[in-house]
């Protein structure tokens, strides 16, 4: 699809410097561009990058004045990163913007479908499903028995929500996510071996969660691990049975939360990160990459390492620990004179 600058600048609501008709059908960045892209000018260092880009037009700060001659097409916006952003939004509706059901794929006769619906061939919809307006389902998807799902979510390709679990209003999981596997519930016997504990809850997802690929999220083994509103996952994520995470909490890649855990609101957790069971984290926490977390935190605590210190104190001991083969030296030569002096 291809947009010429006028029509651009008509919904950045900017000014055109150069050819109004020119178009584009590609984004690229600065260094990258070439004939037919659209890139943007936000950050000075990049700079030097606008008079050699081969992009045929390029979004700009209002404030911006060539020293050079240019060969591409200016779009003047109060904020190009933020116009930029929005373009970006904007053409993602437009490539996501699929509508029917393909084929073959499987949707149970008791399924409640709502209006606008995509779903991709290959996908397997239960029984009892209910999906709300505007929903899309990418092929190779499967949606459980009894599983609610509502407007505007976005399930993408090779998605997995099994049965029983409940997913909000614009709601995005990736590819390869599981939603609602069983929790890792086992008790050993007499024999030594291991039988399983039945998990029948479910998983909740509020809305405005986003759930990274291949991040799973196991299903309760009674009541629901649950997800809070506007909470963003990262991929790779194992968030293990009836841990509740809350609102706004964002967690990087790889990071592992064990069963029955409570994060606080607004938290914000790297990556890499262990987190042991059946303790609670407070709100507005913070915890650096690779940290292992085994107690209970309080709200606002900032944490790093294993077992993860505050972050002050972790940087006062960093500072010995790195100097210690120095501070051992400086020890036994002290003991050599004390021991000479006796």
């Amino acid at each position: 699809m291809k947009f010429t600058a006028e029509q651009i600048a008509g919904i950045l609501e900017g000014t055109v410097v150069g050819n109004p008709n020119i178009e584009v059908s590609k984004l690229a960045k600065i260094e990258e561009g070439t004939e037919g892209s659209l890139t943007f000018l936000a950050n000075p260092k990049y700079k030097s990058y606008i008079y050699t880009t081969k992009s045929s037009i390029t979004i700009v700060n209002s404030d911006f004045q060539p020293e050079e001659d240019l060969s591409t097409t200016l779009i003047k916006v109060d904020d190009a990163y933020g116009a930029f952003t929005k373009l970006l939004e904007y053409y993602n509706q437009i490539k996501l913007n699929k509508s029917g059901v393909e084929q073959p794929s499987f949707i149970s006769e008791s399924a409640k479908i709502g209006e606008d619906i995509y779903i991709g061939a290959f996908t397997y919809i239960g029984d009892n499903v209910k999906l709300g307006k505007n929903v899309k389902i990418f092929p190779n998807s499967y949606i459980g028995d009894n599983v609610s799902v509502g407007d505007n979510t976005i399930v993408f390709s090779g998605g997995k929500v099994y049965s029983d679990c409940i997913i909000g209003n614009n709601c995005v999981i990736n590819s390869g996510a599981i939603i609602g596997a069983d929790g890792f519930g086992f008790v050993p016997n007499e024999k030594g071996e291991y039988s399983k504990v039945p998990q029948i809850g479910n998983v909740i997802l509020e809305d405005f969660v986003d759930i990274g690929a291949g991040t799973t999220i196991d299903r309760a083994t009674l009541g629901s691990t649950i997800i809070r509103r506007g909470v963003k996952l990262d991929n790779q994520i194992q968030i293990a049975h009836n841990v509740e995470i809350g609102k706004n909490t964002v967690i990087a890649a790889q990071t592992g939360v064990a069963g029955s855990t409570k994060i606080g609101e607004n938290c914000q957790i790297g990556g890499q990160v262990g987190i042991v069971g059946h303790i609670s984290i407070g709100n507005n926490v913070k915890i650096q990459a690779q940290s292992g977390i085994g107690r209970h935190v309080k709200d606002n605590e900032v944490l790093q390492g294993s077992p993860a210190l505050t972050y002050g104190d972790f940087n006062k001991s960093y500072v010995y620990f790195k100097n210690l083969p120095k501070i051992v030296k400086n020890i036994s030569e002290i003991e050599k004179k004390v021991d000479g002096n006796n």
